[in-house]
């Protein structure tokens, strides 16, 4: 692998040098180049990795990349270019996804790719720059494209598998473009990093744990919570919630979720917009107690009105909630003696494992939680079903029991 040395100049200045064998074995000739600056040192570094201990196409020693012979790189086959060309031209994603995508295009992605290629020509995108981009972004190393004293934090293997799935997209479309820009993708078979198996990002709670909590959050946040523990609705469609969405007369009184709250543009703030999915615009079977809850807050409001607001009248911000009304409740309930800390979402895998408790069929946890595919339903809380190998136990029993007087009279016969 190329390596940097640093050298001091007889003006007090800073040489740094690529020291490299040829093509990367014991017996390759040392190559080297020397740059006045450790941020090109480091991505000059990174070209000669990235093209298995080579000197990068094109590059002249001493004088960078010249193309006598092959025109210029276009701009469009530039990483940053085409990159956020990609996502500009997306139309199955809404706003608020376009703009982190940007975000971690330029946040995530071009410290690392900004001065390669996404095409075969040039210096090009290869598989070690995503291998080297997925180690830094694991141990929380900067990118050769960093200012110098860049600080950044290690990404868990979630994280990191959300942005490569991202990059993935991205290099694909190099390859499918009409004409193709390259022949392969170099995310393709990239070995990602694995969870810790020990690691539980989500926390359910037990009834009694979830009482525990309820007995120190504020009286004017009670109502709010106990909806979202007692429906597994996500908090922005909750804070959603108009009088409009329910129907009470009814044999079965019930829920719609029809709306969500959504977040704008680069102006910022949120708005009132559809659910997350096709199947999250569902009907919920509502209980005695959930249809009193939910009656008391309609109680003079308009069918237009939201049904949960803040204290000063709107609706609740997630951060104001989350800092003035849920932390405050989780130290309390933890110096009273509650082990877990819950974020607020993880009253909805709180429902969830409740349902499965109750031996309720996974489709139809899906469908009451909105989940596109039973895929995600399973994956999220297939673990839980351990609870039902009684009754599993006892199915099979009863169904070979059936069978035990036949067995017998074919072994007497």
């Amino acid at each position: 692998m190329a390596s940097i040395k640093t050298y001091s100049r007889a003006d007090g200045g800073l040489t740094y040098s690529i020291i490299w064998r040829s093509g990367g074995s014991r017996t390759g000739d040392w190559q080297r180049e020397s740059f006045d600056d450790e941020a090109s040192a480091k991505r000059f570094r990174d070209l000669v990795n990235g093209h298995g201990q080579q000197w990068p196409p094109g590059w002249v020693k001493g004088k960078g990349f010249v193309t006598a012979d092959e025109p210029p790189l276009p701009d469009a086959e530039r990483f940053p270019v085409f990159a956020h060309a990609y996502v500009d031209l997306l139309t199955d994603i809404s706003e608020h996804t376009r703009i982190n995508y940007t975000r971690f295009i330029d946040n995530h992605m071009i410290p690392w790719f900004g001065e390669l290629s996404v095409s075969d020509r040039g210096a090009k995108l290869g598989r070690d720059h995503v291998s080297r981009w997925i180690r830094d972004l694991q141990n929380g190393i900067p990118g050769p494209g960093h200012p110098v004293g860049t600080k950044r934090r290690p990404y868990a293997p979630k994280t990191i598998a959300n942005l490569h799935g991202l990059l993935f997209s991205i290099l694909q479309s190099a390859v499918t473009a009409d004409p193709a820009l390259r022949d392969a993708n170099p995310c393709a078979h990239t070995r990602l990093p694995k969870g810790n198996d020990t690691e539980d990002d989500e926390v359910f709670l037990e009834p009694e744990e979830y009482a525990v909590l309820r007995q120190h959050v504020r009286a004017d946040a009670v109502d709010i919570v106990d909806a979202l523990v007692s429906t597994g609705l996500r908090w922005g469609e909750v804070t959603a919630l108009q009088p409009r969405d329910f129907t009470f007369v009814s044999k079965r009184p019930t829920l719609r979720v029809q709306r969500a709250w959504k977040r704008r543009g680069e102006g910022g703030g949120t708005f009132l917009g559809s659910p997350k999915t096709k199947k999250s615009r569902r009907t919920l079977v509502l209980t005695p107690e959930q249809v009193q809850l939910f009656q008391r807050r309609c109680l003079g409001k308009q069918p237009t009105d939201l049904l949960f607001t803040a204290p000063e009248g709107g609706a609740w911000h997630s951060g104001v909630f989350f800092a003035h009304r849920w932390k405050p409740a989780l130290d309390a309930a933890n110096t009273a003696g509650l082990t877990k800390r819950p974020r607020i979402h993880d009253l909805r895998h709180t429902h969830a494992s409740w349902l499965i408790a109750g031996k309720v069929p996974l489709p139809v946890i899906q469908a009451r939680l909105g989940h596109e595919s039973i895929t995600t339903t399973v994956d999220r809380y297939g673990h839980l079903l351990e609870s039902s190998d009684d009754e599993v136990v006892a199915a099979v029993k009863w169904a070979m029991g059936a069978a035990e007087p036949q067995r017998a009279l074919s072994e007497a016969a």
